[in-house]
């Protein structure tokens, strides 16, 4: 298959293209320029691998949670990809991709993942190593960073990826056995790819009128200014 991924959802910007058993990416830290960069990403990912975006079986979006403008720039993005040419398409959590990247990199058997969500909470979930594949653990969820509690098993090591590390060190500190990954900030397309094969192997993808974006936080309340209640 010919697998186009695509992620906006955090700061980090990507693309990457599985064609004929290779692999071609791209990716920038590029966080008001998503909507720029993307589709140039694209054209030269598939000009790597001398396809056009009529030959790609599958495109898999970074679903969420993150940004919420991000999120938008993913989804549409991949709705005016598939819609010409009735691409089928997958998303991917934002969070997997990263548990994804820790087994890739460090051969992670446990992975906690966690996203500034700003506004005081953080997006965040649990994954084990699955033959290779990051399983998701319970739920993913939104929280305050002291509501979010360790199910995974803490007499093993436990990988920790993304930026809520970064705004809440102190999360480091649940268990002696959290390493901190400094390679993992946020998701890679690259690392997309074969959560999406695992995904369309087991049905999981649908026709891009079915697109379904997560944002976890659903609500969000404004704190009003004096004067304003």
């Amino acid at each position: 298959m010919n697998i186009l991924a695509l992620d906006t959802c955090t700061e980090a910007c990507s693309a990457a293209l599985s064609s004929q058993q290779q692999l071609f990416s791209r990716s920038a830290d590029a966080p008001r320029e998503h909507s720029q960069r993307l589709l140039p990403m694209v054209d030269e990912v598939l000009q790597d691998a001398e396809i056009t975006i009529a030959d790609v079986d599958l495109i898999a979006y970074g679903r969420g949670p993150g940004s919420f403008t991000g999120i938008r720039i993913c989804t549409s993005m991949t709705q005016g990809l598939a819609l010409g040419h009735d691409i089928p398409v997958i998303g991917i959590s934002t969070l997997a991709t990263m548990a994804q990247m820790a087994i890739n990199i460090h051969g992670a058997k446990q992975i906690l993942c966690c996203i500034d969500a700003r506004m005081n909470e953080v997006y965040w979930g649990q994954y084990i190593n699955q033959d290779g594949v990051a399983v998701l653990v319970a739920t993913e969820q939104v929280s305050s960073p002291n509501d979010m509690a360790i199910v995974l098993d803490t007499e093993q090591e436990i990988i920790a990826c993304g930026t809520g590390f970064d705004a809440y060190p102190e999360l480091l500190e649940r268990a002696q056995v959290i390493s901190l990954s400094e390679q993992v900030k946020y998701p890679d397309a690259s690392a997309m790819i074969s959560l999406a094969k695992v995904g369309f192997d087991a049905g999981e993808h649908t026709s891009v009128d079915e697109l379904a974006p997560v944002y976890l936080r659903d609500t969000v309340t404004w704190k009003k200014l004096p004067g304003r209640e």
